[in-house]
């Protein structure tokens, strides 16, 4: 097994009158795809936010990789510098700035112009549709490609970890099939990544260990096959 990357150990996060997050245990191993899979407020959201430093915790430990040091409410900026990137479930892009403008955006920590310009060469050559269209504005673009210049500007902070919040909402089952080959790919790259998804077929299709959230607790974990064959998983979401 590949070592871990990421260890969230007792997590709970609270809103009011909510328990978003209750004790949750979470690792991702490094270079592996993994699945987490619940309902709509199971608390799947939530738990990204909380990696990424978009919402604070109020007990329990992140460590990265096999460090012992602790991180503790840190920010979206910070996790960026980490390694940390993510491709929210909406395609938060901008409308008015070009593709390369928006891609751009992506590596906004970054000081070396020229690495700046190799990661934006390396996403045209991942997707060739984005370098064609580099001087068209995002807004212009279909929603497919949208959601292609988001995993782009993902990329462009050449994270360990992609977080991909829900990559196949509102996308058409013909560009499912095309993000799915990104994924692939990402994953023959070495990149760790963890969907987040509602479709568990696409999701456990993927991923070699997979989770389930429930109500702010993780109700079922294990390997990707094993819970595609698992009675509840098939039962409440893949349509048993």
């Amino acid at each position: 097994m590949s070592p871990p990357l990421v260890r969230m150990r007792a997590i709970t996060k609270n809103f009011p009158g909510v328990l978003a997050l209750d004790d949750v245990d979470f690792t991702l191993n490094s270079g592996e795809i993994h699945a987490l899979m619940g309902e709509n407020g199971a608390g799947k959201s939530t738990l990204i936010k909380v990696l990424t430093g978009a919402e604070e915790f109020e007990s329990g430990e992140i460590y990265l990789g096999d460090s012992p040091q602790t991180i503790v409410n840190t920010s979206p900026q910070q996790a960026q510098s980490r390694g940390i990137s993510t491709v929210y479930q909406e395609v938060n892009l901008c409308p008015n700035l070009t593709v390369a403008e928006n891609l751009e955006l992506g590596s906004y920590t970054l000081k070396d112009d020229h690495e700046r310009k190799r990661r934006l060469n390396a996403v045209y050559g991942r997707f060739p549709i984005l370098g064609q269209r580099s001087k068209q504005l995002g807004g212009t673009l279909s929603g497919g490609e949208q959601q292609m210049l988001a995993i782009g500007r993902g990329l462009m902070s050449s994270p360990k970890l992609l977080l991909m919040d829900e990559p196949s909402m509102g996308i058409a089952p013909l560009i499912v099939r095309d993000i799915t080959e990104i994924i692939k790919n990402l994953h023959k790259d070495g990149t760790t990544i963890l969907l987040v998804e509602q479709n568990a077929k696409m999701a456990l299709g993927l991923a070699g260990y997979g989770y389930v959230l429930d109500t702010g607790r993780i109700v079922l974990e294990g390997k990707g096959a094993d819970l595609r064959k698992d009675e509840k998983v098939v039962k409440a979401y893949l349509g048993g």
